[in-house]
């Protein structure tokens, strides 16, 4: 894969204002590795998600605000040296401060992150699906002050993505929509308003309800049926698939290992298995499998 030219570097701001206004939004896959990472590349998405939960679940943690920058930004790097493609960086929280916040983003700017993804969750944040305990919010005047700090780290290229947690915290789609407004007010280039509603209408009241003030993003995860062309004409610039590989990797691994227990053998049953060549090749290209 050749590398980007000077040409082919478009900010990620500029690309999902394109977006928004063409109704045809960015994908994003989540990506924790980089094979991942080739995969997507591959099969032509947009950008790269680093998915707090993917990268916390494959170092065995919880996706409790135990991640620090450097984690994230090791993960970064790594997606840099496979994919050409804009990786957008889930930080949770951030830490809950603004000094916190800063450094969040001063690492993952310096790794190469083109997105930085912050979500008013209160610390210590949870999942959005853990049903162990309720979420809460932060202050919407602690997010504002922790969006001024990363900005003043991360400069102006790097895209700002205000996240708000507020209906899934059982808020109103315009409790939601007033706080995701107070965000792109303080800064944020691109604003995401997190729904788990099963139908999806909820997310889309939210694009409706939205006055446009910056690009809507969405994460579709428990609204699958809602293909990106319907997402676009909705009004959202960037669709992201936040963790649909690492379900698919887990899920081919259990099968595959099952079957081993099952018949001796990997290749049984019609389990597809890459070659040797092609993980070789996701961090050497010319590289050969030799048997």
């Amino acid at each position: 894969m050749s590398a980007p030219t000077e040409a082919d570097i478009v900010p990620l701001t500029t690309r999902l204002t394109a977006a928004a206004r063409a109704h045809r939004p960015l994908r994003a896959v989540g990506a924790s590795s980089a094979v991942a990472a080739k995969v997507a590349v591959e099969t032509g998405f947009d950008a790269l998600w680093v998915s707090g939960l993917e990268v916390s679940t494959a170092l065995g943690l919880p996706d409790e605000n135990v991640l620090g920058p450097r984690d994230l930004a090791d993960t970064v790097l790594a997606l840099a040296r496979t994919a050409a493609l804009p990786v957008i960086v889930d930080v949770d929280n951030a830490g809950g401060t603004p000094a916190t916040a800063r450094r969040f983003a001063s690492d993952l700017t310096r790794a190469g992150a083109a997105a930085l993804c912050l979500e008013d969750s209160a610390y210590p944040k949870i999942n959005s699906f853990a049903l162990h305990r309720s979420q809460a919010l932060t202050r919407v005047e602690t997010m504002n002050e922790q969006i001024a700090a990363m900005r003043e780290a991360a400069g102006s290229e790097v895209a700002l993505i205000a996240r708000t947690e507020a209906l899934i915290c059982g808020a109103s789609v315009r409790k939601a929509v007033q706080r995701a407004a107070a965000y792109a007010a303080a800064g944020a280039d691109a604003v995401l308003i997190h729904s788990k509603d099963p139908t999806g209408t909820q997310a889309l009241a939210t694009a409706e309800a939205w006055p446009g003030a910056v690009p809507l993003v969405t994460v579709p995860t428990a609204f699958t049926h809602l293909a990106p062309d319907e997402l676009g004409a909705a009004g959202f610039a960037l669709v992201i698939y936040a963790n649909q590989l690492s379900r698919a990797a887990l899920a081919a691994m259990r099968h595959v290992a099952a079957s081993f227990q099952t018949t001796g053998s990997f290749t049984t049953e019609g389990t597809p298995l890459s070659d040797v060549a092609d993980l070789l090749q996701i961090a050497d290209p010319a590289a050969r499998a030799c048997l």
